[in-house]
């Protein structure tokens, strides 16, 4: 065979190749596509440049070329360590879901003949819960000729929402499924903004 044969079919080869990106869809190295890009280097701006020579320019000091803001004109890439890089991203997103409280939903069961003292104590453990940052779900359960008076549950579980306080949202109002009435309560969302101008003004 000729040298022209296999020469042809190295390039048709290196064509076929894919462009290999990130997990996180980061173009990494020979993976960007731009043939000029806007390179920051570690000591600061290093302008605008063929890919090619920034991935020289890369590869000189050991490092990748990744491309940061590939909506730019030209794409703008930064000469940097990238499995450093994304293993200290990884990191940090692991610790901000670790620091991140998780939801729970809770479940509190009524009767419509409920003694004021279990009331309370359901209505306390609510609070609780809320406080947490929880949600509850709680259902007022009807029994033979109860179902006749549904709006005795319904009265119910609007005092036991009123019990709760300024610290309730309702969530989902009072729905009546079969022999079930239920409603979804959840921490009312503070404004941040508001409070801290209000502590500023109280000073």
């Amino acid at each position: 065979m000729s040298k022209n044969f296999f020469t042809v079919f190295f390039f048709e080869f290196y064509l076929e190749v894919p462009t290999i990106a990130t997990a996180d869809k980061t173009l990494v190295n020979e993976a960007i596509r731009a043939t000029e890009v806007r390179v920051i280097g570690p000591e600061g701006q290093l302008g605008i440049m063929k890919t090619s020579e920034a991935l020289r320019i890369a590869g000189d000091q050991g490092l990748d070329l990744v491309e940061v803001s590939p909506d730019s004109k030209p794409p703008v890439c930064k000469i940097m360590d990238y499995g450093k890089y994304h293993f200290e991203k990884e990191k940090k997103e692991k610790e901000q879901r670790k620091k991140k409280p998780s939801v729970e939903l809770k479940e509190i069961q009524l009767r419509c003949r409920i003694d004021t003292h279990d009331f309370n104590t359901k209505l306390k453990h609510c609070i609780e819960f809320l406080q947490k940052g929880n949600k509850v779900k709680v259902i007022v359960r009807f029994f033979g000729r109860e179902m006749a008076h549904t709006e005795v549950g319904l009265e119910l579980l609007k005092r036991f929402a009123d019990g709760c306080g300024d610290i309730v949202s309702i969530d989902k109002a009072p729905l009546l499924d079969g022999r079930n009435m239920t409603m979804m309560l959840s921490p009312k969302k503070t404004d941040n903004k508001n409070k801290s101008k209000g502590t500023e003004t109280n000073g």
